[in-house]
């Protein structure tokens, strides 16, 4: 397993320069912290509902089929920080944190490409991420605003696994999912065949599919590469895997 930087908001450091010679005072300063530190490529992604503080199974496994196709490229690794619990309501932090850090990542290091990844809830908290407006119902006053449209030339990609469909969310009882128009090109939504979550099927185990079955975390890597320009790829919505394997 390649190791992966853990990045979470740039931050500044202070160097103290008391004492040095004013030869040392006048030699051409060095790149900032923050500079250096700036990635090719950085992965935002949130979590399913119930694991634990981290990317999740999902998420390492699509982090680790998309590192070897970005060949020589940087990749840092950002986890979205929200209770992913069952009270879905607390998804609200997850967009507040997923959107403030996108926001950040691209003023401090705007070279870099983002890939927004998320499983099941964190798949909706990352479709609501990239949402042109408010959804309807909803008190404007209680949810973050939208992303400036000029953030989305810094996401390469959104990749999905599991994300909810209307169906899942009106059981929920939350507003539908909808991907904004500035990112629906670079959008996939990997749904494992028969998952309730996803499609129209009732095979609830299929839900678990994502971190055990290949094929789905290489679909989603594949695609994202291809968004990179790291190796074939397109703009695709709905992705089935083909084997139909549920890992369980």
């Amino acid at each position: 397993m390649t190791a992966l930087h853990i990045r979470r908001f740039p931050g500044s450091a202070t160097l103290a320069v008391s004492g040095l010679s004013a030869a040392v005072l006048s030699a051409p300063a060095l790149p900032s912290a923050s500079a250096q530190s700036c990635p090719d490529v950085e992965v935002a992604f949130a979590r399913g509902t119930g694991e634990p503080p981290g990317v999740g199974p999902t998420g390492q496994a699509f982090v680790d089929s998309l590192r070897p196709r970005i060949g020589g490229k940087s990749l840092d690794l950002y986890p979205v920080n929200y209770p992913a619990s069952n009270e879905w309501s607390t998804g609200l932090d997850g967009i507040r944190d997923a959107g403030a850090h996108v926001v950040s990542e691209a003023a401090s290091c705007p070279q870099t490409k983002m890939v927004l990844g998320g499983y099941s809830q964190g798949a909706a908290v990352m479709g609501f991420v990239t949402s042109a407006a408010v959804p309807d119902g909803v008190d404007p006053a209680t949810v973050p605003k939208p992303l400036a449209p000029e953030v989305a030339n810094h996401v390469a990609a959104v990749v999905l696994f599991g994300a909810p469909n209307v169906r899942a969310m009106n059981f929920l009882g939350e507003p539908p999912v909808a991907i904004g128009p500035t990112y629906q090109a670079k959008t996939i939504k990997v749904c494992a065949p028969e998952d309730p979550v996803c499609s129209d099927g009732m095979n609830f185990a299929a839900h678990d599919a994502y971190a055990d079955d290949a094929s789905m975390a290489d679909q989603g890597a594949v695609f994202a590469a291809g968004q990179l320009g790291a190796g074939p790829g397109g703009p695709v919505s709905v992705v089935r895997s083909p084997h139909g394997g549920f890992g369980n």
